[in-house]
């Protein structure tokens, strides 16, 4: 079931390179469906999971290069299986989002996009460190084609600064992941085997802070965060969805696997001291996005702000803050990506973003308006959607480790609630202008995919404890390790 989550795409991207690019509709029907068939095994392993007995589960493994201790092995955890639904969620939208598009070369912008989607279920269930990091550069480098070829405002720039960003960070993580295979005593990339090994407290306190601080640039660590809020607004509406509602959780993912599960007295030490960047995170990103007058980088900065709570419960060392931030990844996977599909397609109608500019459009764009209002519901922690659930565990697990850092760290839910309030009464409430009075509301593939993404917040919301006990089991032996120092 592993091998079929991220092969699928790989071979459905084959497939449409060997097709003539005029068949479109085939094409965009093949991306769906593959979209559609992942996420359909997303939900089967989501169900399947058994909480009881927790672990790793549906666990492939067979030797892949022996002589270098590399395997192909796959597994998933409490903490892997809800990333797995949040990827079939965001991909299959993503897919439904981009079958309006008319641009141009949509062959290969489908191909780039299903690697893409492939190397992110490869890293969340590869379970050895080399096929990790094989499936985190997959995830990562067609991005830059992908931003650099379809995207708008200063694209060039923007994919680039990414693409140079997020290889600096996974080389840092590189040279401790072969530390690690060298001084485990192993001589394997087997996480669950280098997890026995018995690294020493300093080799854990050197290579603890370039393993998990060079996955955190991916998630958006301050000051590492510039290249998002640059890449969010230049890379195409699935894209953007895909970059901000899945890509950003692989660093933070990765971070928790590899650094704090793997390097526990590592963690201990440095995690007291990296939780003040994220508190910089919350409040500096949630500033920074209220002075914004373009939509997508107030969205930018808006997941800056949110990634902030994801690291910052992992920081808390205690397992209901770091439930918080698993819970969080998700919740805020789902929201961005769908506050993305609503901004993308605004400025596909309008042909601006500029959010005093616009005015009134819920009159004539009620599904992108509602939609919109649920997100900003969702990312403002309201009850009854997902973000309360995870924003309040990460709030609890912070009190009980840093008091001072979580009430510092509470302005950011205060200027987070102004910012999209305004945000809301700016773009879709007011008089609308005769320029907009020609604007249509979303085609029914759109509102297929925005409805699918409320009903996931909705759905989370009210009915969080799946999710929660399942997010409890796999944070479980983390908490363990941290407890122990081993």
């Amino acid at each position: 079931m592993l091998t079929l989550i991220w092969l699928l795409p790989m071979i459905a991207a084959v497939v449409l390179m060997l097709m003539p690019k005029e068949q479109l509709r085939l094409i965009k029907g093949i991306s769906i469906g593959t979209a559609f068939i992942t996420l359909v095994i997303s939900i089967i392993a989501y169900f399947k999971y058994d909480v009881v007995q927790g672990g790793f589960q549906f666990v492939e493994t067979f030797s892949w290069i022996p002589a270098l201790g590399i395997s192909y092995k796959l597994g998933a955890d409490g903490i892997t299986v809800p990333m797995l639904l949040l990827t079939g969620l965001i991909i299959f939208a993503g897919t439904l989002m981009s079958s309006t598009l008319e641009d141009f070369r949509e062959k290969e912008f489908f191909v780039l996009l299903l690697v893409l989607v492939a190397g992110v279920y490869g890293v969340f269930v590869a379970l050895d460190l080399f096929l990790l990091l094989v499936f985190y550069e997959l995830a990562v480098l067609p991005m830059y084609i992908l931003i650099a070829v379809w995207g708008s405002t200063r694209k060039e720039y923007s994919a680039m600064k990414l693409t140079l960003y997020l290889l600096g960070g996974s080389a840092f993580s590189l040279v401790g992941i072969i530390a690690m295979y060298w001084a485990g005593g192993k001589h394997t990339f087997d996480m669950v085997q280098l997890a026995t090994a018995n690294f020493s407290r300093e080799f854990q306190v050197f290579f603890f802070l370039p393993i998990f601080v060079g996955f955190s640039v991916l998630a958006g660590l301050w000051p590492f965060h510039t290249w998002s809020p640059d890449g969010h607004v230049a890379a195409p509406t699935a894209v953007s969805m895909l970059h901000a509602g899945v890509l950003m959780k692989l660093g933070a993912y990765a971070a928790l696997r590899v650094g704090v599960f793997l390097l526990p007295q590592g963690a201990q030490v440095w995690l007291p001291w990296i939780v003040l960047l994220t508190v910089v995170n919350v409040v500096y990103g949630a500033f920074v996005a209220m002075s914004q007058r373009d939509m997508k980088y107030m969205v930018g900065f808006s997941s800056v702000s949110h990634m902030g709570l994801v690291t910052m419960g992992i920081a808390t060392m205690n397992s209901i803050g770091m439930s918080g931030a698993v819970y969080q990844m998700f919740s805020h996977g789902v929201m961005t990506g769908l506050m993305f599909a609503v901004v993308g397609q605004i400025y596909k109608r309008a042909h601006t973003r500029d959010m005093p500019s616009l005015g009134g459009l819920l009159q004539k764009t009620p599904w992108m308006g509602i939609a919109f209002i649920i997100c900003a519901l969702t990312s403002m922690g309201l009850p009854g959607f997902s973000g309360f659930i995870a924003e309040f565990q990460i709030f609890v697990g912070t009190w009980s480790a840093y008091p001072i850092l979580a009430a510092i760290a509470a302005l950011g839910i205060i200027i987070t609630a102004a910012y999209l309030l305004r945000v809301v009464y700016q773009v879709f409430f007011g008089s609308l202008k005769v320029e907009f009075e020609h604007l249509t509301d979303s085609k029914p593939i759109e509102r297929l995919a925005m409805g699918l993404l409320v009903a996931a917040l909705i759905i989370f919301g009210l009915l969080p404890t799946t999710m929660v006990n399942m997010i409890n089991s796999g944070v479980a032996p983390v908490i363990a390790r941290l407890t122990t120092g081993s």
